[in-house]
């Protein structure tokens, strides 16, 4: 499986750049790359940030300013270019430091198993795309969806599954959770509806900052 930290977003909201700030002690980019290392995979940066350069290998947006989509076109095309047979591609937000890698790793064995079309988290009932498992044959379709200035991932991605017949594994964190044996369980702590609190203000910086995390150190 290829991996790709998403990481090209403008931080308006925030003020400085999400990708440098320090949690824990180290900037969120390195907390992001350790997570995918710690599953085995070297990842890549997919975003226009060659100032990142020095943390992993940057994949550019081919279509700029497209949001998130752009990136996830970026990193399908460079893994449909590539010499593997590789077709699944993992990938994850610059600013979800509360994510245990316990998590990534069960949805990369369920994206592995199942090899439907994109492997898509919910938590209370709202899609998760950009943690998520992409076929790398959704690449045409993101293209498409480019092209004509439409950069939303959800829609882009309905539109594949559609065209292609290809399924959409979408599953709701919090049953699969109450599902799991002792043995297998995911991190109590922080809770899971946690797990997916972006870093989008200073103020939810500073809330995530106490939680009790499982991110490498």
């Amino acid at each position: 499986m290829n991996a790709f930290v998403l990481a090209g977003g403008q931080s308006t909201r925030m003020g400085r750049d999400k990708a440098l700030i320090e949690f824990h002690g180290r900037p969120l980019i390195e907390h992001a790359l350790a997570k995918l290392r710690a599953l085995g995979i070297a990842p890549n940066i997919a975003g226009n940030r060659p100032d990142l350069a020095r943390y992993a290998p940057i994949i550019s947006d081919n279509y700029p300013n497209s949001g998130p989509l752009g990136g996830i076109e970026a990193a399908l095309a460079v893994s449909s270019l590539a010499a593997s047979d590789q077709d699944l591609n993992l990938f994850l937000p610059v600013d979800l430091p509360l994510l245990p890698i316990e998590f990534l790793r069960w949805m990369a064995a369920r994206a592995e198993q199942t090899a439907a079309l994109a492997t898509i988290p919910r938590l209370q009932g709202r899609p998760q795309p950009l943690c998520a498992v992409y076929h790398r044959a959704l690449l045409s379709h993101a293209q498409a969806a480019l092209a004509v200035g439409d950069a939303k991932v959800t829609r882009a991605v309905e539109r594949a599954s559609a065209a292609t017949g290809s399924a959409i594994d979408a599953f709701d964190i919090e049953a699969i959770a109450a599902s799991l044996t002792p043995a297998s369980a995911w991190p109590e702590t922080p809770s899971v509806h946690r797990w997916f609190q972006n870093l989008n203000t200073p103020g939810d910086l500073e809330k995530a900052a106490l939680e009790e995390s499982t991110i490498i150190h």
